[in-house]
């Protein structure tokens, strides 16, 4: 062997995936993709204004009466 010759690595860089961790990231997958009680954020941004609506609506009240 010369020295401009590239010298194997005695082992892989990268190990193997294992079966396990594939099953995992597709669990994580079909749950964004299958959801159906998952809302867009805009529906969820707007929930949350109407609530702080709500809350200051009921502290003036309360503050008023």
């Amino acid at each position: 062997m010369t020295t401009a010759q590239p010298v194997r690595p005695a082992s892989p860089l990268v190990p193997p995936v294992r079966a396990s961790a594939l099953a995992a990231w597709q669990l994580v997958e079909d749950a964004r993709n299958r959801a159906p009680e998952r809302r867009p954020r805009n529906d969820r941004s707007r929930i949350l204004a109407q609530r702080a609506v709500a809350d200051r609506r009921a502290e003036r009240e309360l503050r008023a009466g």
